[in-house]
Protein backbone atom coordinates (compact mmCIF):
# COMPACT_ATOMS: atom_id res chain seq x y z
CA UNK A 1 0.00 0.00 0.00
CA UNK A 2 1.76 2.80 -1.06
CA UNK A 3 -0.02 5.95 0.70
CA UNK A 4 2.32 8.87 -1.27
CA UNK A 5 1.08 10.44 -4.50
CA UNK A 6 2.96 11.65 -7.43
CA UNK A 7 0.62 14.13 -8.01
CA UNK A 8 1.26 17.18 -4.93
CA UNK A 9 -1.60 19.36 -4.47
CA UNK A 10 -0.86 23.26 -4.74
CA UNK A 11 -1.90 25.22 -2.50
CA UNK A 12 -4.78 27.64 -2.85
CA UNK A 13 -4.34 31.38 -2.29
CA UNK A 14 -7.66 32.44 -1.19
CA UNK A 15 -8.56 36.22 -2.82
CA UNK A 16 -11.53 36.84 -0.76
CA UNK A 17 -9.34 39.55 1.56
CA UNK A 18 -7.69 40.84 -1.82
CA UNK A 19 -10.63 41.54 -3.11
CA UNK A 20 -12.85 43.07 -0.18
CA UNK A 21 -9.86 45.54 0.39
CA UNK A 22 -9.59 46.71 -3.04
CA UNK A 23 -13.47 47.10 -3.02
CA UNK A 24 -13.09 49.09 0.00
CA UNK A 25 -9.90 51.35 -1.18
CA UNK A 26 -12.27 52.12 -4.90
CA UNK A 27 -15.43 53.27 -2.82
CA UNK A 28 -13.27 55.35 -0.58
CA UNK A 29 -11.74 57.05 -3.44
CA UNK A 30 -15.01 57.71 -4.96
CA UNK A 31 -16.23 59.50 -2.21
CA UNK A 32 -13.31 62.05 -1.79
CA UNK A 33 -12.32 62.55 -4.92
CA UNK A 34 -14.07 66.00 -6.08
CA UNK A 35 -15.02 66.39 -9.83
CA UNK A 36 -14.40 69.88 -10.71
CA UNK A 37 -15.38 71.04 -14.43
CA UNK A 38 -12.37 74.08 -15.20
CA UNK A 39 -13.71 76.83 -16.80
CA UNK A 40 -13.13 77.68 -20.78
CA UNK A 41 -12.84 81.75 -20.69
CA UNK A 42 -9.75 82.88 -18.68
CA UNK A 43 -10.86 85.81 -16.28
CA UNK A 44 -8.42 88.53 -14.76
CA UNK A 45 -9.69 90.90 -12.66
CA UNK A 46 -7.92 94.02 -12.29
CA UNK A 47 -6.01 95.58 -9.53
CA UNK A 48 -6.03 99.07 -8.72
CA UNK A 49 -4.35 101.00 -5.98
CA UNK A 50 -5.64 104.22 -6.42
CA UNK A 51 -8.47 105.70 -5.79
CA UNK A 52 -9.19 106.38 -9.82
CA UNK A 53 -9.71 103.01 -10.79
CA UNK A 54 -7.98 100.70 -13.65
CA UNK A 55 -6.85 102.35 -16.51
CA UNK A 56 -6.93 100.02 -19.80
CA UNK A 57 -4.97 101.58 -22.97
CA UNK A 58 -4.23 98.67 -24.75
CA UNK A 59 -8.17 97.53 -24.57
CA UNK A 60 -9.58 97.31 -28.26
CA UNK A 61 -13.49 96.10 -27.27
CA UNK A 62 -15.29 97.76 -24.13
CA UNK A 63 -18.89 96.70 -23.33
CA UNK A 64 -20.79 98.58 -20.47
CA UNK A 65 -23.91 97.36 -18.69
CA UNK A 66 -26.33 99.67 -17.52
CA UNK A 67 -28.79 99.22 -14.33
CA UNK A 68 -31.61 98.60 -16.61
CA UNK A 69 -29.80 95.87 -18.73
CA UNK A 70 -28.84 97.42 -21.98
CA UNK A 71 -25.65 97.43 -23.40
CA UNK A 72 -23.27 99.70 -24.92
CA UNK A 73 -20.46 98.46 -26.87
CA UNK A 74 -17.10 100.97 -26.57
CA UNK A 75 -19.96 103.58 -25.95
CA UNK A 76 -22.48 103.31 -28.19
CA UNK A 77 -25.92 102.00 -27.23
CA UNK A 78 -27.59 99.44 -28.71
CA UNK A 79 -30.92 99.07 -29.82
CA UNK A 80 -32.36 96.66 -28.18
CA UNK A 81 -30.80 94.26 -25.38
CA UNK A 82 -30.75 90.32 -27.09
CA UNK A 83 -27.77 88.46 -27.42
CA UNK A 84 -27.80 88.25 -31.00
CA UNK A 85 -27.63 92.28 -31.10
CA UNK A 86 -24.92 93.01 -28.91
CA UNK A 87 -22.94 89.91 -30.99
CA UNK A 88 -23.52 91.93 -34.44
CA UNK A 89 -22.10 95.08 -32.95
CA UNK A 90 -19.08 92.96 -31.61
CA UNK A 91 -18.57 91.92 -34.66
CA UNK A 92 -18.92 95.22 -36.48
CA UNK A 93 -16.60 96.65 -34.74
CA UNK A 94 -13.66 95.44 -36.34
CA UNK A 95 -11.24 92.25 -37.45
CA UNK A 96 -10.42 90.11 -34.51
CA UNK A 97 -6.74 89.84 -33.80
CA UNK A 98 -5.29 87.45 -31.64
CA UNK A 99 -3.99 88.67 -27.94
CA UNK A 100 -7.13 91.23 -28.21
CA UNK A 101 -8.26 92.10 -24.78
CA UNK A 102 -11.98 93.02 -23.37
CA UNK A 103 -13.37 95.04 -20.50
CA UNK A 104 -16.59 94.30 -19.58
CA UNK A 105 -18.29 97.95 -16.75
CA UNK A 106 -21.07 96.38 -15.45
CA UNK A 107 -23.06 98.82 -13.29
CA UNK A 108 -23.34 97.72 -9.76
CA UNK A 109 -27.58 97.22 -9.94
CA UNK A 110 -27.15 95.58 -13.32
CA UNK A 111 -28.22 92.00 -13.64
CA UNK A 112 -25.73 88.97 -13.26
CA UNK A 113 -27.47 87.55 -16.24
CA UNK A 114 -26.49 90.24 -18.47
CA UNK A 115 -23.09 90.54 -17.49
CA UNK A 116 -23.00 86.76 -17.79
CA UNK A 117 -24.16 87.24 -20.96
CA UNK A 118 -21.99 89.59 -22.33
CA UNK A 119 -19.05 87.40 -21.37
CA UNK A 120 -20.28 84.21 -23.24
CA UNK A 121 -20.98 86.10 -26.38
CA UNK A 122 -17.26 87.55 -26.60
CA UNK A 123 -15.81 84.27 -24.99
CA UNK A 124 -17.53 82.34 -28.01
CA UNK A 125 -16.38 84.96 -30.74
CA UNK A 126 -13.00 83.93 -29.68
CA UNK A 127 -11.83 86.89 -27.19
CA UNK A 128 -9.46 85.26 -24.65
CA UNK A 129 -8.97 87.90 -22.54
CA UNK A 130 -11.41 89.19 -20.49
CA UNK A 131 -11.13 92.02 -18.27
CA UNK A 132 -13.91 93.09 -15.07
CA UNK A 133 -13.91 96.69 -14.18
CA UNK A 134 -14.42 97.66 -10.42
CA UNK A 135 -14.22 100.72 -8.80
CA UNK A 136 -12.60 101.29 -5.30
CA UNK A 137 -15.12 101.99 -2.89
CA UNK A 138 -14.98 105.91 -1.16
CA UNK A 139 -15.67 104.76 2.46
CA UNK A 140 -12.06 102.59 2.55
CA UNK A 141 -14.39 99.12 3.26
CA UNK A 142 -13.86 95.76 1.29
Amino acid sequence: MNLSSSERDEPEINLTSLIDVVLLLLVFFMITTSFVKESQIAIRLPESSSSEGPQFKDVALEISVTAQGTYLVNGRALLDNRPKTLEAAIRKIGDFKAGQKVTISGDAQASHQAVVTAMDIVGRLGYVEIRIATVNSDDGTD
